[in-house]
């Protein structure tokens, strides 16, 4: 017998599919445009990616409107994550993490739903992009790279509790190098000790 969706399951991605609709509009964004080509200019160097705003709409639309509100400009790396670096994790990952600049932290947008790996098909593969939580339907602005394959941090993944995952929604094409500089900064705990200036976010 197959089993049938309950209706309130069909509700929510009809509201998910609305918000992303109104997220691409409102920044002009073609609906027939699947790859978006961004590139992030760092005081280590440049990082050039492309976000997928047909297979994570709602994720993807977010981060660019924060991109085209030049919301990232000034922002900063500001944790890395390393083997070294997390001896009280059970589940390890590596990973570096990125914000806005927080002088805009009033303008700073709602969090959006989460748009779950299991949903996207875009997983957090080496240099993957994905938007940083606490819990589920939470991410604003901050968002993370991936060092090496990060399958904990897919859906059904445990190193978020709650077993949701993160929302990746691009990857890099260029600049890795750069990012795995950026990881090996001294460090307190995982925090950078001179966090790595993001000068400005473009899209291509």
């Amino acid at each position: 017998m197959i089993q049938q969706r309950p209706t309130h399951y069909f509700h929510l991605r009809l509201l998910k599919v609305f918000a992303a609709a109104i997220l691409i509009f409102s920044m002009g964004c073609s609906s027939n445009q699947s790859l978006v080509s961004v590139s992030m200019y760092t005081s280590e160097g440049q990082i050039d990616i492309v976000v997928d705003t047909l297979a994570a709409p709602i994720t993807t639309s977010n981060f660019l409107r924060y991109v085209d509100a030049g919301m990232y400009d000034g922002g900063s790396f500001f944790r890395v994550v390393r083997m070294d670096n997390q001896p009280s994790d059970s589940i390890p990952i590596e990973v570096i993490q990125g914000r806005a600049n927080m002088a805009f932290n009033e303008q700073f947008f709602d969090p959006i739903p989460l748009e779950r790996t299991s949903e996207t098909g875009i997983y957090h593969r080496d240099g993957a992009i994905s938007m940083a939580r606490g819990g589920p339907d939470t991410a604003t602005h901050s968002f993370f790279f991936t060092i090496g394959e990060q399958t904990s941090l897919d859906f059904g993944g445990q190193r978020n509790p709650d077993g949701q995952g993160f929302a990746a929604f691009g990857k890099v094409t260029d600049g890795m190098d750069v990012i795995q500089v950026i990881q090996q900064g001294e460090t307190e705990q995982q925090t950078l000790l001179v966090p790595i200036t993001i000068d400005s976010v473009r899209v291509n």
